[in-house]
């Protein structure tokens, strides 16, 4: 069955909800289960900045460059490696239970052993002789180990958004969406996404503010309380997503043929390999571009938010504090993406085209930026404006700035650039969006944080902290800012000229003999 071009609905539906009712089978566990799985990434989200920048002992925004760098990217290269493993072997249904499971089973492990155990397992002392041999500028590195267990929470909950939610949920959605219907559902799941970091940051407000906290036999402090009830609300949402997409697979899936489950003609040749999968990519233009999209994004949005993460730490050193003014950051997230998204992203990309709408990310970011760092420079000069302007320090205005860029910048994203480039997949065969989506989802995001990790230890060693590596760190972004940007543009021609020719173009293959040869509709 052909999709319907959305000219079949009228008025408001046309902008709000063009959905067929016999896609409601397939579109609502959808949602639901995307709903969850952001749900507990958003919880997470703010849980893992807190723990390593305002928790542990002599802990910092210094640490996040040095965990995403030595910890984070060799554990994303480890766990895609155990995707690929497990793709070989079983069904991606099987697949996304077992995934699904380790990372819940980390969680449960945490909050019941690692973190009651903290002051023991914790090698303060060792820490501490280091801190007596090493530069200034290590002190991140020395926090990442001493606050080990910390760090491994980190880890764990950054890469359910790069494992779980892009690598298992957006593989499936790619697999079993056509182009026609990604027009129209795409823009609906992000609205799915954002409805998930209100409630969630709403949910947590509220946690912290509740004076039920004292009756809870667990820790002694009110953030200690916190992180076990956050944690089982993570371990009951994930669970419910895996109850959810069975329900899908054996009711939704498995009843229908054609668009709903991939065909022969898409299903994987050969045995999946990170080598197999990294030569997809560099062997098509199509993919690199994707790649590069991926890679700089996540340079730009690690440079800014470390420098802004420290002044909020700077601002709000207690930990129940520093976490609560995250969660309401992630509220205005959520609010701001979902008033934006609501009948705006698909149209834009339906009527305006999909290079002119995954242009808009870099350009937010861009100008966000730009007033985010202009304020940091001359914050010294802005004392008496800011007191009598706004009856604020300095310190505060900067904070506001750096917020208002995290906020438009992750808005655009949940809005934008997540529609964009997910829908970059769909024309591609099966085979490709698999071993062109491990590679990129499950490696290439995280070069792209490890890449502005490196960039900012690199600064550190060299003047010993983050204000003075600031003006730096604001010229490698307008660099990367433009690489970005002639990616989009690239692809953008390619994308269209993949789409143009029909509503719903068959998929690419891009599995012949001679890797050379650029993607190309199967005829």
């Amino acid at each position: 069955m052909s999709n319907t071009t959305t000219s079949e609905f009228s008025g408001w539906r046309a902008y709000l909800w063009p959905i067929h009712h016999h896609e409601l089978r397939k579109l609502l566990p959808m949602l639901l289960v995307l709903f969850l799985i952001t749900f507990d990434y958003n919880i997470l989200r703010t849980m893992k900045d807190t723990l390593v920048v305002a928790t542990g002992k002599a802990s910092g925004a210094e640490v996040i460059p040095f965990i995403k760098l030595w910890v984070m990217f060799p554990g994303s290269i480890a766990l895609t490696f155990l995707f690929t493993w497990l793709s070989n072997r079983f069904s991606r249904e099987r697949v996304f239970y077992v995934m699904m499971t380790l990372f819940l089973s980390y969680f449960v492990f945490f909050v019941l052993v690692l973190y009651p155990w903290r002051h023991i397992l914790h090698p303060h002392e060792f820490a501490d002789s280091l801190q007596g041999v090493l530069p200034l500028g290590m002190r991140g590195f020395i926090s990442m180990i001493r606050n080990w267990s910390f760090t491994t929470f980190y880890v764990m909950s950054e890469l359910w958004g790069n494992i779980v939610l892009f690598l298992l949920f957006w593989g499936f959605a790619n697999q079993i969406t056509q182009i026609g219907e990604a027009k129209r559902f795409y823009a609906i799941l992000g609205i799915a996404t954002n409805i998930s970091g209100i409630i969630a940051g709403g949910i947590a407000v509220q946690i912290s503010k509740t004076g039920l906290l004292s009756y809870i036999p667990y820790g002694s402090q009110p953030w200690d309380k916190q992180i076990l009830i956050l944690v089982s609300l993570v371990v009951v949402c994930g669970a419910l997503a895996m109850i959810i997409f069975r329900w899908m697979h054996s009711h939704v899936l498995d009843e229908e043929t054609g668009e709903t489950v991939a065909d022969s003609k898409g299903e994987v040749k050969g045995r999946m390999s990170m080598r197999e999968n990294f030569k997809y990519l560099f062997n098509s233009r199509y993919l690199i571009c994707i790649a590069i999209i991926a890679i700089t994004y996540n340079v730009v949005i690690n440079l800014v938010e470390v420098l802004w993460k420290y002044q909020v730490h700077t601002l709000y050193p207690d930990p129940s504090d520093y976490n609560l003014y995250m969660n309401r950051v992630m509220m205005v997230i959520g609010l701001f993406a979902t008033v934006t998204s609501f009948g705006i992203t698909g149209n834009l990309i339906r009527r305006a085209g999909w290079t002119f709408t995954a242009m808009l990310t870099p350009i937010i970011l861009l100008l966000t930026s730009i007033a985010f760092f202009g304020s940091f420079f001359y914050k010294e000069y802005l004392g008496d404006f800011s007191h009598l302007t706004f009856g604020i320090a300095p310190l505060t205005l900067v904070v506001f700035f750096g917020t208002l860029q995290n906020c438009l910048s992750r808005g655009a994203k949940y809005t934008i650039y997540d529609a964009t480039k997910e829908m970059a997949f769909v024309p591609l065969s099966q085979e490709c969006k698999i071993k062109g989506k491990a590679a990129i989802d499950g490696v290439c995001i995280r070069m792209g944080k490890s890449g502005g990790s490196a960039i900012h230890q690199v600064l550190l060693l060299t003047f010993a902290s983050l204000s003075l590596s600031a003006p730096y760190v604001a010229g490698f972004l307008l660099v990367v800012v433009a690489v970005w940007m002639g990616s989009v543009s690239s692809l953008g021609k390619q994308f269209n000229a993949l789409t143009s020719s029909e509503d719903e173009p068959e998929p690419l293959d891009e599995a012949a003999p001679q890797p050379e040869v650029e993607p190309v509709l199967q005829g």
